[in-house]
């Protein structure tokens, strides 16, 4: 790429040389003779420079791409390694503005970089060089417009940066508002909030224009005074060639070379003023990303990880405090000890931490003192994909991706066959209802599997659980979303994948919990 910009920014300081002799040797000394091979020459010039310019573009736009596909994946994959924590902090709707609206800004900047940032030097400084060159005392004008255009470049752009970053910021309460409503939007209507909503999005969207307004207005007056400095380059250039060559000093053909150095010194310049806004919302998007990849990382591995393949599922939680700030315990002291194949049920009012049990249990935290062990190994011994390995989840809040139903339950194990798929099905009482979709088991849930209902989403999220088989269970409320009749069906499929396993149950019906070994208040 940089040797095709080179070859480009080569031809395009050589054609005013080539026109140059033209006009003193070909035009002034009637020769016709010269005129036709130097516009040949010019030609010949023109179609190679097209080549050159036409290939660094090919280089450019497959760096530009290539550069911003490892971005995204290295900035997906360090989401995948965030704690709990670190996503809380950070918040969704930042990370999908970071992986979207920032890279793809970064690719638009980087594809300019590379097209005119690259090129730009080599034209600037061979402009230059060339001039003086030819004659030095014309090229004096060169020292005059050189500080001028610096100072209008550096200058707004200190004014300007600061200005996009707030733009940024302005512009994820935006996203998160319109991320909020669409997913709300049932919600919205029930309780006729539509105005209060389109409110608050007036409100962020008044912000945003306001902080957008001025860092456009003022990238956008770079280029008119760049190129009043360019016209005062070029008025110095006739006048002083124009001397010189009163004087003879000069011939007519080196005052047009002289007019086309300067054009192609201040032309890049310009072309850079252009889209110094496109670069500034460059690199405040890069800064952004770059401060995303550095967040610290969930650590995954330990030295010396227990191995998980004979546990029984013993489980024991030693004077464990937690909180999700540190500041404010919310369990004080817990301890409990729970044999292999106990049922526990997890009972209390909303908000007095069942399921920041699970969590912890998972270690999606980690406790603040005191000690959760299974088997007797403490869970931080583990490595965190073996330790999650031993653990089937049922949540009350169902996940489905966009895919078949069947690549939904067989999520439990990729490995498992269609017939093992089906019987998972059949136990979780979820076959019947699968049979009657247009498509059966390859029926395609949408994004937010809003094509089945809310408890046939359990019972497939149930099913998930069932193919993983786990050596530990956690179910928090998984039959909340069904109707009774379905509840009993599922509580006999629920007893039967329990049976020999470790089981922690939340509920809050009686039925769910009446039979358990443990019950935790």
């Amino acid at each position: 790429g940089p040797l095709f910009k080179l070859l480009e920014a080569l031809f395009e300081l050589v054609v005013p040389l080539v026109v140059a002799k033209i006009i003193d040797v070909g035009i002034k000394q009637n020769d016709s003779n010269v005129i036709v091979v130097y516009s040949i020459v010019l030609i010949c010039l023109g179609i190679v420079g097209l080549i050159s310019a036409i290939t660094a573009q090919y280089f450019a736009a497959k760096a530009a791409i290539g550069f911003a596909t490892k971005i995204r994946s290295a900035v997906f994959e360090k989401f995948q390694a965030f704690s709990y924590s670190t996503i809380d902090k950070l918040g969704k709707s930042k990370m999908v503005t970071t992986i979207t609206n920032d890279i793809n800004q970064i690719q638009t900047g980087v594809n300019l970089t590379l097209r005119l940032l690259l090129r730009s030097p080599f034209i600037v400084f061979g402009a230059m060089i060339m001039a003086f060159t030819v004659d030095t005392k014309a090229a004096l004008v060169f020292v005059v417009t050189i500080p001028l255009l610096s100072v209008v470049v550096f200058g707004i752009m200190l004014v300007t940066m600061p200005l996009y970053k707030k733009v940024q910021s302005n512009l994820d309460s935006v996203l998160l508002t319109t991320r909020e409503n669409l997913t709300g939007a049932r919600v919205i209507r029930a309780f006729n909030k539509e105005e209060d909503v389109i409110a608050t999005f007036k409100r962020d969207n008044d912000i945003l224009y306001t902080s957008a307004w001025k860092s456009q207005f003022l990238s956008g007056m770079m280029m008119p005074i760049m190129q009043f400095v360019g016209n005062l380059g070029y008025v110095g250039e006739v006048i002083l060639g124009g001397y010189l060559a009163m004087k003879g000093t000069i011939q007519v053909g080196d005052i047009q070379s002289f007019i086309q150095y300067v054009r192609s010194f201040t032309m890049p310049i310009q072309q850079v003023a252009q889209v110094a806004n496109m670069l500034q919302s460059t690199a405040a998007a890069s800064e952004r990303v770059f401060e995303f990849l550095e967040e610290k990382e969930e650590d995954q591995t330990v030295e010396n990880p227990v191995c998980i393949d004979k546990l029984e599922g013993s489980v024991s939680f030693d004077h464990v405090h937690f909180g999700y700030n540190p500041d404010h315990t919310i369990i004080n002291d817990f301890s409990v000890d729970v044999k292999p194949g106990q049922k526990v049920a997890i009972v209390g009012p909303t908000g007095a931490g069942k399921t920041t049990m699970i969590k912890l249990l998972m270690r999606f935290y980690d406790v603040g003192s005191g000690s959760i062990k299974v088997d007797g190994h403490d869970v931080r011994d583990f490595n965190r994909d073996d330790l999650r390995k031993m653990f089937g989840m049922v949540l009350q809040d169902t996940w489905l991706f966009k895919g078949s139903i069947e690549d939904n339950i067989r999520y439990g194990r990729l490995d498992a066959t269609h017939e093992e798929v089906v019987e998972a099905a059949k136990a979780a009482r979820a076959h019947r209802f699968i049979k009657t979709l247009p498509g059966g088991y390859q029926m395609e849930l949408n994004e937010e599997a809003s094509n089945v209902s809310q408890g046939q989403k359990q019972l497939l999220t149930i099913a998930r659980a069932m193919l993983a088989d786990p050596k530990i269970l956690i179910l928090d409320e998984a039959t909340s979303s069904v109707d009774t009749r379905t509840e009993i069906q599922i509580q006999k499929a629920m007893d039967q994948l329990m049976k020999g396993r470790t089981s922690f149950v939340i509920a809050h019906r009686l039925s769910t919990i009446r039979d358990a070994d443990v019950i935790l208040v």
